[in-house]
């Protein structure tokens, strides 16, 4: 039986996509969306390019709005409203109008709780100082630009390399005469991504101006001394570093707002979010959650965890509306799948990464490429550093990483959708995909994906991983470049023995075969080659080194 009254609490992408959809299925209900701040729906992916000024207008970021959200769907929108408690049983929210302070009753037959997620702000000395920004809400990046814009020769501290952290960066170097440091407590930017992935990520802010101060935490924030330039505060990092800032974005992740959920007694998950079933239903049936304020499984290892992305925030939203209004709809999982720009580069993933797999126990293989984007002898082909985690038994794709200039998005919308399906290797080797020269190559980057993959489940090449190389005993182990000398000349392994490819046949008798071999290229493909030849040859233990001198170099720089 279809409610006669829906109440949602939150708009954006969780709240907003469940009104709507539950105005689809019953022009009957009554269904009241509550938002605390002033605006119910707005592109808050969006945030960080009006602060950069791709984005021009502040009205653009306004998806929709109370009047067009009752015109269009006869929702009754009500902003700067907040539910302050639930009274599950007498299916009753009370709500705090925010600009008269007036508190009223509403009833519910079914409720969504679309609260969010609320930005970190950790009890770290001096943190509220002036200055100090969050980026949340419109109003937030309106307050970040006109600071900006007030001051000459700015100097602007970004804390934490997430995804806000980093598109923050990315546009205070864009807004123009700001002088940017990123401040990130682990040794990397963008966890999801595993070190060496990220590393191509930490050359781009470097080649852009970008102070980059990873692995040290921010200790406090204090007023400049008499002897430091007057700025709004200085940031003091616990390795002793003092930075001096006009501006500090505050982008060290996110926390579900799940107490009014607690209050009322519904289940809270170990990392805080709202439990959940697959129907988003919470512990009381009559109340669900969507969006950054639930905890959602892992597609991969089925752990609980807290993803905040918009599009799993729609989905859930659309899933939530479906089984309030009687259909049969099931949310099956996140997995993580996210895109970044940063300047010229685009970074993503899909599924696990290395991190995730080895907490959960679970084995895996991990395969390096480095593919052009699209046919190496049209012009404008980029390569694309791509890592793909598999497993050693079934050959099922488990996660993927890319990075590079063009044709990134492409790749890894593929991947996602294989890792949704479930696919093997030998699927994405058979893949059938579009090609043209402009667009990509007769063998695209997925296939090679799966080839590559291919050869190391029929055992004819066992990879070598760039992090291993610094613990080789050179008494047991070479390491052969097959590189042409003059990419040798640009940099190579310390210790490594040269000899080209194309001479390799005919000086066999310079290796030794009492010790393991591991080959290493540009990229990786020569190298297997030479694994090829030299396995036939009669050596015994030799490897590829997965990535080869392209992931080595930039993982170690």
């Amino acid at each position: 039986m279809k409610p006669q009254r829906l109440v949602i609490i939150g708009g954006v992408a969780g709240g907003a996509s469940a009104a709507a959809r539950a105005r689809r299925l019953s022009e009957t209900c009554e269904i009241t969306l509550l938002e605390r701040g002033p605006h119910v729906s707005f592109a808050n992916c969006g945030l960080p390019y009006f602060v950069g000024g791709e984005i021009t207008n502040e009205e653009d970021l306004l998806v929709q709005t109370p009047k067009s959200l009752h015109a269009r769907f006869n929702l009754d929108v009500r902003v700067h409203s907040e539910v302050v408690s639930i009274d599950r049983e007498a299916k009753v929210v009370s709500v705090r109008e925010l600009t008269n302070g007036r508190e009223y009753a509403l009833p519910y037959d079914a409720l969504v709780i679309s609260t969010g997620a609320a930005p970190l702000t950790p009890p770290i000395p001096g943190i509220q100082r002036e200055g100090h920004f969050v980026v949340r809400n419109v109003p937030d990046v309106v307050r970040i630009k006109s600071w900006i814009s007030e001051t000459e020769d700015s100097r602007a501290v970004v804390v934490g390399g997430g995804y806000i952290g980093l598109e923050m960066a990315e546009q205070l170097v864009r807004h123009g005469g700001v002088s940017v440091s990123l401040v990130e407590a682990l040794p990397q930017v963008m966890a999801p991504l595993d070190p060496e992935m990220a590393a191509w990520l930490h050359l781009e802010l470097k080649q852009h101006g970008v102070e980059l101060c990873t692995g040290s935490a921010v200790a406090a924030f204090e007023a400049p001394t008499d002897a430091e330039p007057a700025r709004a505060s200085i940031v003091v990092l616990k390795d002793g570093r003092r930075l001096p800032a006009d501006v500090v974005v505050l982008g060290m992740g996110v926390k579900p707002e799940s107490a009014l959920a607690k209050a009322a007694g519904l289940e809270i998950g170990g990392r805080g979010g709202i439990r959940v079933n697959e129907r988003m239903q919470t512990s009381d049936p009559a109340i669900y959650a969507v969006g950054d304020v639930v905890e959602v499984r892992d597609v991969i290892t089925g752990e609980w965890s807290l993803i905040p992305l918009a599009g799993p925030a729609n989905r859930q939203g659309r899933i939530a509306a479906d089984n309030i209004m009687g259909r049969n709809s099931a949310y099956h999982g996140t997995q993580g799948t996210a895109v970044l720009r940063l300047f010229g580069l685009t970074a993503g993933c899909t599924g696990a990464n290395e991190k995730t797999l080895r907490a959960a126990g679970r084995s895996y293989q991990a395969l390096h490429l480095h593919p052009a984007s699209h046919a190496g002898y049209y012009p404008g082909a980029e390569p694309i550093a791509m890592k793909v985690l598999f497993d050693p038994d079934t050959g099922r794709l488990l996660g993927a990483q890319a990075v590079g200039r063009d044709g990134v998005d492409k790749r890894l919308d593929v991947l996602a959708t294989a890792l949704k399906s479930g696919m093997t290797m030998d699927d994405l080797a058979e893949l059938e995909l579009a090609y043209a020269p402009p667009f990509g190559s007769a063998k695209d980057p997925v296939n090679l994906i799966g080839m590559a993959a291919q050869n190391v489940l029929a055992g004819d090449v066992v990879l070598a991983q760039w992090h291993e190389i610094a613990t080789l005993d050179p008494d047991k182990t070479l390491v052969l470049d097959v590189r042409r000398a003059d990419e040798r000349a640009k940099g190579f392994i310390p210790g490594s023995m040269h000899i080209p490819l194309d001479e390799l046949r005919g000086r066999l008798d310079e290796l030794p075969k009492d010790k393991e071999i591991i080959a290493s290229c540009q990229s990786g493909q020569r190298s297997y080659f030479a694994c090829r030849m030299l396995t036939q040859h009669g050596f015994k233990e030799v490897r590829n080194l997965a990535g080869s001198w392209r992931t080595f170099s930039t993982a170690t720089r």
